[in-house]
């Protein structure tokens, strides 16, 4: 019989470190997952290098209804335990921009110190299984599954959100959840591409493929990091970051010069010294001392302004600042969850220890990672939040 102290579903990054850290307890784990492969969003992460953790995680960084529910988590297991974890077996990283850590190497590292600590602690690993049932018996669950039936005193649901179906993601945890009687907050992409409306991407046809250095705003929230002009809309950074709270019918603000105020005392300068040799520089070329050269020449097409800059008219100096420091866009959507790295929203924490990750109406079922309504900024942070909350679920167990 497949019976097990623990049933994880999802072999992810929360399933497989809260595997590890059930059966370091020396309890009998199973872990199932309906993929043949292993924790692949853990492998595309930070373009195949794992973006695994970001020093400066804080609570603040996480979106949730509940927004202290992250709060213990965190403070149980920071970044420098999992740190401390990667460096006990060597495996090499760095810290790129902003306190987010890297592997030198390819994210396999993780996969594989992973899967190592697993199977060292005698995890019980089924890839490939569907899970058709799940019930409560008077001694836990049992799990009607394509590899048969299997029962377990706790079930962890680590099975992530929505994000990414093209790598197996499906809405099976929320079923659950739903099924037992907690509610979902209603999912949506988040740290995803915006899209705009094709009048509104025509005007800006020149501009696709550049990138800038960016302060994005909505809703009394801003980010400063790149933005890039795509094809499709918006993209970059700033735009991932701003896009978890952005909702449909926002517009948002950008100023493409955050450090710099390009004024009427900055573009006029020049016409008050009149015998400054560069009273006669093109706008173009003097926009080129913040953007590149073909942005800058875009900035001017879209503008229709191309003077020396003694030339330019108090009304062009506006129309100029007030494109580059206060561009407000309306964005039509999202390219949705296919290309969202996250999802927002998930199970209701209300119902959920935050000390533990159970369920308050259901002894011994819990929900961990990104199925909870937790959702991290872009950096490395969710997936510190999938270690915090593994962590504190397998303890508590």
């Amino acid at each position: 019989m497949n019976k097990y102290d623990s049933i994880i579903i999802g072999a992810g990054a929360a399933g497989l470190m809260c595997a590890y850290t059930i059966a370091g307890h020396n309890k009998k784990v199973a872990l199932l997952d309906h993929s043949h492969k292993l924790a692949e969003k853990i492998r595309i992460s930070g373009g195949g290098r794992c973006n695994f953790t970001n020093l400066y995680t804080k609570p603040e960084c996480y979106i949730s209804e509940n927004p202290h529910f992250c709060i213990s988590a965190l403070s149980r297991y920071t970044p420098q335990h999992f740190c401390e974890l990667l460096n006990k077996y060597n495996i090499p990283y760095h810290e790129k921009t902003l306190g987010q850590l890297f592997c030198n190497n390819k994210s396999e590292d993780i996969i594989n110190l992973l899967d190592f600590l697993c199977t060292s602690k005698h995890v019980k690993r089924s890839m490939g299984v569907t899970v058709n049932n799940v019930e409560q018996t008077s001694s836990g669950f049992r799990l009607s599954t394509t590899a048969g039936d299997f029962y377990a005193e706790t079930l962890i649901i680590a099975t992530g959100g929505l994000s990414i179906p093209q790598i197996g993601a499906t809405g099976f945890g929320y079923n659950i959840a739903r099924q037992f009687g907690i509610p979902v907050i209603p999912p949506k992409p988040a740290l995803v591409p915006l899209t705009l409306e094709s009048d509104i991407l025509s005007m800006f046809a020149t501009m696709a493929g550049t990138s800038f250095f960016s302060s994005v705003s909505v809703n009394n929230i801003n980010f400063q990091e790149n933005s890039l002009l795509t094809h499709r809309g918006l993209s970059g950074p700033a735009i991932l970051q701003i896009s978890s709270y952005w909702n449909s019918g926002d517009s948002i603000t950008i100023d493409m010069l955050p450090h710099t105020r390009l004024d009427s005392n900055e573009l006029h300068k020049d016409r008050l010294h009149s015998s400054n040799l560069h009273s006669n520089k093109l706008l173009s070329n003097f926009l080129r001392e913040f953007f590149s050269e073909r942005l800058s020449a875009s900035i001017c097409q879209m503008l229709q302004i191309n003077k020396s800059l003694n030339q330019l008219s108090k009304k062009e100096i506006s129309k100029i600042s007030n494109f580059i420091h206060s561009l407000i866009i309306k964005p039509s959507g999202t390219l949705g969850y296919k290309k969202a790295e996250v999802t927002k929203g998930g199970v209701n924490t209300q119902l959920l220890s935050s000390k533990t990750m159970a369920a308050k109406n259901i002894e011994g079922l819990f929900f961990i990672g990104e199925v909870v309504d937790v959702t991290g900024w872009l950096g490395g942070y969710n997936l510190q939040w999938a270690w915090a909350s593994a962590y504190a679920a397998g303890n508590s167990i």
